[in-house]
């Protein structure tokens, strides 16, 4: 895959995804597909839930400059179709939960059956600390696949969050591809990945666009879902160009960690795991203070963070269990953490206070000022 390929590629599906989403806006408003601000629902004003539709056109767009356009390909669409169709719905009528999950379980068997696309192990092919699946290899896929997609639908409560964190995810799994010589895979991530940053230009907030321009909606947070996690499958089972499957949540761990926690919590309760509430840690992050622009760059930053480890960790050929055990307990930690509400935000408040005078200071977080590096800032930068 050459450079000018690749650029071609990403800029074609960046393109007609923002274009998308401007031509889309106008259709929109006339029929009502707008998310209005009520209840848990804090944005300033209605917003068209499109974003999802914006995505899919530009992948679709894109294809033509693909280097290969794999079998399975009808599969994915077909399944993309079903939950973009049936998250639509959702947005309009709010489904039960349960014709989601129905939905969800009906993609990823299309995964499984059309695309042949399924987890058969945990760990490496032939590696001896490997578990081998067999006849749970369906369950389990289903099961992986319903976890993420409900993890990037959760995680989608601020503008950025969701698409700034499968921005980074799908460029780790990128330079995943590049380091083991797949390349073919690669494509469709470069594919996806200009989809995704063209919806985050008028998703994101900046300077010239105080508020998103476009939702994902849980039509477009669903496919993304589908998307990592057919990528997920395909990168750690690809013969010869494996990658081990262990690594395939610290990609993905704020989000995952939020959902596996919340919905504990809220079956303890015993509440629904679907049911909805503000008590994600987007949530407690506004709720401390933070702008929503700061949140997204906080839940990106600690996506790269426990991503990047995980890959050195890899690297040094950290052994699985004890990646797997790790991952467990930031589960466990921050289960814990956010247990009491109240506290957690106050917690977040201060370090997000301390971190805002220090650069006000002129200094680092946890750093020593000085007069004379006080007198070289040129002005305070604001916090986030």
């Amino acid at each position: 895959m050459s450079d000018s390929h690749a650029i071609a590629v990403f800029a074609v599906a960046f393109g007609v995804t923002v274009f998308a989403v401007r031509m889309l806006d106008p259709l929109a408003r006339r029929f009502g597909w707008i998310d209005r601000p009520n209840g848990r629902k804090d944005h300033a004003a209605p917003t068209p839930f499109t974003g999802g539709f914006a995505i899919a056109l530009g992948v679709m767009c894109a294809l033509p400059l693909s280097l290969t356009v794999p079998d399975a390909f009808f599969a994915f669409c077909l399944a993309s179709l079903l939950l973009l169709c049936v998250g639509f719905l959702d947005d309009l009528y709010d489904l039960p939960w349960y014709v989601r999950l129905l939905a969800q379980s009906g993609a990823a068997l299309l995964m499984i059956y059309l695309g042949n696309v399924r987890a058969e192990y945990i760990g490496l092919p032939g590696d001896p600390a490997s578990i081998d699946l067999g006849v749970f290899t369906v369950p389990f896929t289903v099961f992986i696949t319903l976890g993420i997609i409900n993890a990037m639908n959760m995680v989608d409560g601020c503008d950025g969050v969701a698409g700034g964190v499968t921005l980074l995810t799908l460029g780790l799994l990128g330079a995943v591809c590049a380091y083991i010589g797949n390349f073919a895979l690669l494509d469709r991530i470069v594919m996806l990945g200009g989809a995704i940053a063209g919806f985050c230009a008028m998703n994101m907030r900046y300077p010239w666009q105080p508020r998103a321009r476009a939702f994902l909606g849980n039509s477009g947070s669903t496919i993304i879902g589908l998307a990592l996690t057919w990528l997920a499958v395909r990168i750690s089972h690809t013969p010869g160009h494996a990658v081990s499957s262990i690594l395939i949540p610290w990609l993905l761990a704020p989000p995952l960690i939020d959902c596996v926690a919340l919905m504990l919590r809220r079956a303890r309760q015993g509440r629904s795991p679907f049911s909805a509430d503000r008590n994600h840690m987007h949530h407690l992050l506004l709720d401390a203070g933070i702008r929503p622009a700061g949140v997204a760059w906080i839940m990106i930053g600690l996506t790269a963070l426990l991503g990047g480890s995980a890959l050195i960790a890899l690297r040094a050929h950290t052994p699985q269990i004890v990646m797997v055990a790790v991952f467990l307990l930031l589960i466990a930690a921050y289960y814990v953490f956010s247990g009491d509400r109240a506290r957690a935000v106050a917690r977040i408040a201060r370090w997000h206070a301390a971190f805002a005078r220090s650069v006000r200071a002129g200094v680092e977080p946890g750093g020593s000022s000085s007069a004379s590096d006080s007198a070289n800032v040129a002005s305070p930068q604001k916090p986030l």
